[in-house]
């Protein structure tokens, strides 16, 4: 299987798709990962394996309509598998395979049958001490944007999913590429105010388009030189609100088509009538209560 990925918005040809199937009893308040779950465990709002079923497979509908081979990870039982995002993430024709949370071990196991189609020099396993997650990791005309949280009590924040010796590491296997962190607002139990991956605060879209929170940046000259960059007229600015349900975490199937939740109303209206592109949209906001959207639910292999 080749693997080819430089960007977020080129033709989707290839993806793996995350699985709703037997996510397992709703977790514990200590167990959840991300501060959107802590709060709808702590709400009793946790998606059902109904709902969640339904939305992934509109999405999964979508992308067969424009032609997307769809691949899933085996089932296993008991076991959420939504966000495939975090188990791997594929860089020019590289896959590199995530060093997730221990208590999520087998969803990596999962994915055992796609790896075996991809040629073995093509698959990087991080080193123990390298921490990257795909939703940190954005590609835009050559650059990588590396979300992360350089600070001294990492270890210690579990939304903290993305750690400084991740550029080193990065830049080894791509030299050419030019590596910019952007260290994120961080909070384990208010997803208001924290951050779980850069895909909740930033995302390129259509041709040399943005949507950015500001907000989510720890140093505002982070958010001001992604704005400089893009242009203003380019950059579509989302509320706390907007970051809140996720309105950054879409998912672009080429320039012109972006799938996008059925409750974005000011974003999809922009998308639409400012920048002329065909939004698809879906129901996703019960998936979101976990703390991740459409982008999180994908793992892209192939896009032209």
């Amino acid at each position: 299987m080749k693997l080819h990925i430089q960007s977020e918005t080129s033709r989707l040809r290839t993806v793996i798709l995350g699985l709703p199937d037997s996510p397992g009893p709703v977790p514990k308040l200590e167990e959840t990962f991300d501060a959107k779950s802590y709060e709808s465990v702590q709400k009793g709002i946790y998606p059902s394996e109904k709902d969640m079923v339904a939305e992934m497979n509109a999405f999964e509908a979508i992308l067969h309509k424009y032609g997307v081979e769809v691949l899933r990870p085996e089932p296993v039982e008991g076991c959420n598998q939504v966000f495939s995002r975090d188990v791997g993430f594929v860089i020019d024709d590289k896959i590199i395979v995530s060093n997730i949370i221990p208590d999520r071990q087998e969803e990596i196991d999962a994915y055992g049958k796609i790896y075996k189609k991809i040629h073995y020099k093509d698959i990087y396993n991080l080193p123990e001490s390298v921490h990257i997650e795909g939703g940190d990791v954005i590609l835009y005309n050559g650059i990588i944007f590396l979300g992360q949280y350089a600070f001294a009590d990492y270890s210690q924040v579990k939304t903290a999913r993305t750690n400084r010796l991740a550029i080193d590491f990065l830049q080894m296997i791509f030299p050419e590429k030019t590596i910019i962190p952007l260290n994120l607002r961080k909070s384990d139990t208010d997803p208001r105010e924290g951050i779980l991956h850069l895909d909740c605060t930033f995302m390129p879209v259509g041709k040399n388009k943005a949507i950015i929170y500001r907000d989510g940046f720890l140093n505002p000259r982070d958010a001001e030189h992604l704005v400089n960059l893009f242009g203003p007229e380019n950059v579509f600015e989302i509320t706390k609100e907007e970051m809140y349900w996720m309105n950054s975490n879409v998912f672009s199937i080429s320039e012109d088509v972006i799938v996008t939740e059925e409750h974005f109303t000011r974003l999809n209206d922009h998308l639409r009538n400012k920048w002329g592109m065909t939004v698809e949209t879906v129901p996703y906001r019960e998936i979101s209560k976990m703390g991740g959207l459409l982008r999180c639910s994908t793992l892209p292999l192939y896009r032209d």
